[in-house]
């Protein structure tokens, strides 16, 4: 055999054993279709929560503003949709219409850090949020900018809707 010859077989050798041992990071959205937008391993909860909750501190008090999507200001579906797209690299709906039908419903008593919760108050046609554990939420508050609330308060009792799974 020569040389050349042996140094293309190891160089493969070697290219094939590390592509096949590498992790991909990425996440995956679960959709009612079971369309992968994205792939990913599932990711660790209290990983998911502090990352969120790093981020969320940057963004704390940042005014409401309509159809907004800056530290100027921003809606609820546009923090949500920032904190999946630049977090976890999901390609996700920006409007909270499209929100209410992304990912797969889940009961209440089963949420986890990063699952989306829907509101339905009856000043504004339809919220969401993004739940952070311990019954707390971040979100876009209409009156108060960019927030943490708890999904214990009455207001936010009255009028939840659902919530969905949108990192698998």
């Amino acid at each position: 055999m020569t040389i050349l010859l042996k140094i293309i077989l190891i160089l493969s050798s070697i290219a094939i054993f590390f592509s096949c041992s590498q992790k991909q990071h990425k996440h995956k959205i679960i959709d009612d279709s079971k369309e992968t937008i994205s792939q990913s391993n599932k990711p660790d909860t209290n990983a998911v929560k502090d990352i969120i909750l790093q981020e969320f501190e940057k963004w704390e008090g940042t005014p409401h503003k309509m159809g907004g999507n800056s530290k100027r200001g921003i809606d609820c579906s546009g923090f949500v949709h920032y904190i999946y797209t630049k977090l976890f690299n999901l390609n996700v709906p920006r409007t909270t219409k499209q929100f209410f039908n992304t990912g797969i419903r889940i009961n209440k008593s089963q949420l986890k850090p990063g699952d989306l919760v829907a509101f339905q108050p009856h000043s504004y046609p339809r919220h969401v949020g993004i739940y952070i554990g311990d019954n707390k939420f971040i979100h876009a508050s209409t009156t108060k900018g960019v927030m943490m609330s708890d999904l214990g308060n009455p207001y936010w009792e009255k009028h939840y809707v659902m919530s969905r799974r949108i990192i698998k």
